[in-house]
């Protein structure tokens, strides 16, 4: 039979059986739809047993019938399992256009519950492809479609994917609602593998909160898990239970729960392995048995078609050499996959070692620093202190001018301690964002007042430059963009002599109140060269030593920009050239606001009548001598009196006897700690003021100090202005 014949037939048997199908009976559409049914159920089956290339032929066979037919209603439930396949076969995008033909079929047969089920897949695929906003969509969609059709048990599940996916898009407080839902319904209506999974999620979620209930809840949850085999969710909870322990310091159980997951996981994957190997072994021997039927029904018409019959011949020869290689390579193949498994299991026991490594390591950093930088700041409160004192007791002339260079020592100090607990704070994910309203070029005129001094020492003039199509008030963070302008005009200023420095805010873009504004720091000072532009936002890094030397600097500032800025959700750029100057470029997302800006100017102590502060009493808690006559002489200077005790024994027993109404509390004494005073003293009393006078601010501390019952903390060595601002508020404003 020539080829164009073979072509004819095969044409004229398609448009006969395409007429045919226009014209069954009832009784053949019956007929056809239990086979649909019955291909519907064996792919259901192997869906199940994870056997997914025998599932695709069934669902091939179901999907020619039911187009044969023209039934929507399953050819929607046939491409949401050919989807289900994809995904399970990690083929996403194959996924995605079949789930998006059954949800079109779906809608159009009205078929609502496999329509919440499709949805709940589409939902799974783009979860695994990191496309949380879509995931979400339709996760929420899958909830409502459940919740009609009053399927609750599936419903649960909806709401935990759901709450997965708020987590991974960082919105906790919604995530944990939906954990806590999805745990409600699963109790109420016995689906105990969701709540055992919900549990561990909401242990994940509350972690940082309240790592106690965490761990009590991942421990309920591997119970439930346990019992009843769970074998995917308990893998998952080892992991789970692995960092909590972790976390809480008990890297005993840690470790055992580690090694209880990767054991876990291995018998899991190799369990995987030998179904996939089933499936493909299956699959052969069907395309093998289909062959050898279409042989002997091939050698049956010998007589009438020879030729193609040794053709056939051939062909058989040639698949069954071309299965024979194909099994041989997939034996092969699994062995190399196996090999590969483990190595990858051995890289990743390294990693979690070598992860553990860094974490102590990050521990030991933060303990290093707590207890450097309050070794520092106590003799700096000594020395700070002492300066300010000197200085305003009428020096003689001669000795002003070493005074005032001690207090530049002392301020350059602290500033490059500063920096650190700055860098620190941001390397570690600690520095949150505090928006309020405020006049932006207001505060961009207020920090280059604050700073033209330093300026005209330099001979230098700063000029501003606001865009008129900019609105003055927004509702950000205005601390740290005043840290970003003072450091980076700062620079400007100390790398420019006998020239200009101009500051500039300019409108980008404005969408629904949220402008994109440009900064600008352009100076004509001693430029950077190409090399050194490279390295210029990381920490410790200056133009070169003799620069350091010449000009000052701890080489921190433009690493806290770059940190501050990012965590602004902001840009920085620089375009330097040496001797012509340098311009910093960065761009910042900000709110404008309508709010009007209140100004608060208060005067402190300076206008409050002495009568007022007689009855004031003031407990000052430290056992530095210096420390404690510094301390008073600053209060004395305020018009306050107070008494000064050296330990935290005598000081709760001052307390318990005495009416004070502020304690100022060192936190570092012999005998009990200033944080085991004050927890004493809460017992008893727990409205009074009690400032942590300290030189402790690393921010794991600051958990401890408010555990403990402080009121607030006061740093060491601190400015006036903070010192009395705070003592003002707790004596004055809280009075009135």
């Amino acid at each position: 039979m020539s080829l164009c014949n073979k072509i004819l037939s095969a044409f004229l048997l398609l448009l006969s059986v395409s007429v045919h199908s226009q014209n069954f009976s009832e009784q053949e559409i019956e007929s056809l739809q239990v086979v649909v049914d019955n291909s519907l159920n064996k792919a259901q089956t192997s869906i199940n047993t994870h056997q997914y290339f025998k599932a695709q032929q069934d669902l091939n066979k179901a999907l020619e019938n039911a187009t044969t037919i023209d039934n929507k209603k399953s050819l929607g439930l046939i491409y949401s399992k050919m989807g289900k396949v994809n995904y399970a076969l990690e083929a996403p995008n194959d996924a995605v256009k079949n789930l998006i033909k059954a949800s079109e079929l779906q809608r159009f047969s009205k078929d609502y519950i496999n329509l919440a089920e499709t949805y709940k897949t589409l939902g799974d695929v783009y979860s695994f492809t990191k496309d949380f906003d879509k995931a979400l969509d339709y996760y929420k969609s899958a909830e409502t479609y459940f919740n009609q059709e009053s399927l609750h048990n599936y419903e649960t599940e909806a709401i935990l994917k759901k709450g997965n996916v708020l987590l991974a898009l960082g919105n906790k407080n919604k995530a944990i609602k939906a954990f806590q839902k999805a745990n409600q319904l699963a109790n109420q209506y016995q689906v105990k593998n969701i709540a055992s999974a919900a549990l561990f999620s909401l242990a994940k979620a509350q972690q940082d909160d309240n790592l106690k209930d965490a761990i009590k809840k991942a421990t309920q949850a591997f119970v439930i898990a346990k019992e009843n085999g769970y074998a995917n969710i308990l893998n998952d909870g080892y992991l789970t239970l692995s960092s909590l322990y972790e976390k809480d310091n008990n890297l005993e159980l840690a470790n055992l729960y580690l090694k209880a997951h990767l054991k876990l996981s291995d018998s899991l994957l190799q369990v995987k392995r030998s179904q996939a190997a089933l499936d493909k072994a299956q699959l052969l021997t069907i395309n093998k048995t289909e062959f050898q039927n279409q042989k002997e029904a091939d050698l049956q018409k010998e007589s009438e078609f020879s030729t193609f019959d040794q053709l056939t011949t051939i062909l058989s020869i040639a698949l069954i050499t071309i299965l024979s290689l194909l099994t041989l390579s997939l034996y092969k193949n699994n062995n190399i996959r196996l090999k590969s498994n483990n190595i990858l299991h051995k890289k990743n026991s390294e990693l979690i070692v070598a992860m553990e490594k860094a974490e102590l390591a990050s521990r030991t950093k933060a303990n290093f620093l707590s207890t450097v930088t309050h070794e520092l700041r106590t003799p700096l409160y000594a020395v700070t202190g002492l300066t300010n004192m000197l200085l305003d007791e009428d020096p003689k002339p001669e000795q002003v001018q070493h005074l005032k260079s001690l207090k530049f020592s002392g301020d350059y100090l602290l500033t490059f301690i500063n920096d650190i607990l700055q860098i620190n704070k941001i390397e570690a994910n600690k520095v949150d964002i505090e928006a309020e309203v405020f006049n932006l070029k207001k505060k961009m005129s207020n920090v280059i007042s604050a700073l033209n001094n330093s300026a005209l020492d330099n001979n230098i003039k700063i000029h501003l430059e606001y865009d008129e199509s900019l609105p003055l008030n927004y509702n950000s963070d205005q601390l740290k963009i005043s840290q970003i302008l003072i450091n980076l005009i700062g620079n400007s200023i100390k790398f420019t002599k006998d020239g200009d420095i101009w500051v500039r805010a300019k409108k980008i873009s404005e969408k629904n109140g949220l402008y994109n504004v440009l900064f600008e720091i352009e100076d004509n000072g001693i430029g950077i060269s190409k090399e050194k532009q490279e390295h210029m936002f990381e920490s410790f890094s200056q133009g070169s030593i003799q620069i350091n030397r010449k000009y000052g600097g701890t080489g921190l500032g433009l690493s806290i920009v770059k940190g501050l800025i990012d965590i602004l959700k902001g840009k920085i750029y620089l375009k330097s050239e040496l001797g012509k100057g340098s311009t910093f470029y960065f761009e910042l997302p900000m709110q404008y606001t309508e709010q009007v800006v209140k100004e608060k100017e208060v005067n402190y102590f300076k206008d409050v009548e002495e009568v007022k502060l007689d009855n004031v009493k003031i407990l000052v808690v430290e056992d530095n001598k210096i420390n404690q006559m510094i301390t008073k002489k600053i209060l004395n200077k305020m018009k306050l009196n107070c008494d000064v005790v050296d330990n935290g024994e005598v000081a709760v027993d001052k307390v318990q006897n005495g009416n004070y109404d502020v304690v100022l509390m060192d936190i570092h004494m012999p005998g009990i700690s200033g944080i085991e005073a004050t927890k004493l003293i809460r017992a008893f009393d727990k409205d009074l003021t009690i400032f942590a006078l300290t030189a402790v601010t690393i921010e794991d501390k600051m958990q401890e100090f408010d555990e403990a019952g402080f009121t607030d903390i006061i740093s060491k060595p601190f400015k006036q202005e903070d010192f009395e601002k705070k003592l003002y508020e707790a004596l004055i404003v809280k009075q009135n």
